[in-house]
């Protein structure tokens, strides 16, 4: 998965794996949006059977408070320390470092991906009922709490809608609802570990209404 919520099917990051190790070349994951348990497991790729041989993490890392990026590597790969790589102004900080490693502890105690796994799918069963049958919706899908809303101009051509999707999202801000548009249509819900379920159904409220409402 990327920002964009696309699910890849079965197989597909075994065969990727596969090639690499072939060719000899990395593979190199982008965790940032989806690593730390919001797509259900702590990583991503968990979920499709293959260990990378790079990750990297941000934003969340930090507990969405402080600013701190990682990255993990092979042991083989891990060549840092042996480089001058600069010295930066926000660089080995002790808060920031303190903040990552508190949230990995919260996030590990208290089950958050699973849980994100758990409400990401009621959601997403939810968002297929309710929507089920507007031609101008052709897909939700996504892993964990992270899930999109595909919009279109009709069911048949699926030819992307991208001034409906911005007229969803005006509406939804119109009532206190922010999130972002993907891919130029895809109405991209990305709540956090820890929303309250009355929050998130109050969300979901607010995006089927404005879904159904749009023309």
């Amino acid at each position: 998965m990327r920002a964009v919520p696309i699910v890849p099917p079965p197989g597909f990051w075994k065969a990727v794996r596969d090639a690499c190790d072939r060719h000899g070349a990395l593979l190199i994951f982008d965790e940032i949006p989806t690593g730390l348990g919001k797509t259900g497991t702590m990583f991503t790729f968990e979920q499709d059977g293959v260990v990378p041989d790079i990750v990297t993490l941000g934003k969340a890392l930090g507990g969405g408070v402080l600013p701190i990026a990682s990255v993990i590597a092979r042991s083989d790969l891990d060549v840092a320390g042996e480089f001058a790589i600069g010295h930066y102004t926000h660089e080995k900080n002790p808060v920031t470092a303190r903040a990552a490693l508190t949230t990995l502890q919260i996030i590990e105690e208290d089950g958050l991906a699973e849980r994100s796994a758990r409400l990401g799918a009621a959601a997403m069963d939810r968002l297929r009922d309710t929507l089920d049958g507007l031609d101008h919706v052709s897909d939700v899908r996504g892993r964990g709490l992270m899930f999109g809303v595909e919009v279109v101009k009709d069911g048949d051509s699926r030819a992307p809608a991208p001034d409906l999707a911005e007229r969803v999202l005006y509406a939804c801000l119109a009532e206190g609802l922010s999130f972002k548009i993907s891919a130029g249509n895809v109405l991209t819900l990305s709540p956090p570990l820890t929303i309250p379920q009355s929050d998130l159904d109050r969300a979901l409220e607010i995006v089927e209404r404005a879904v159904k409402e749009a023309n």
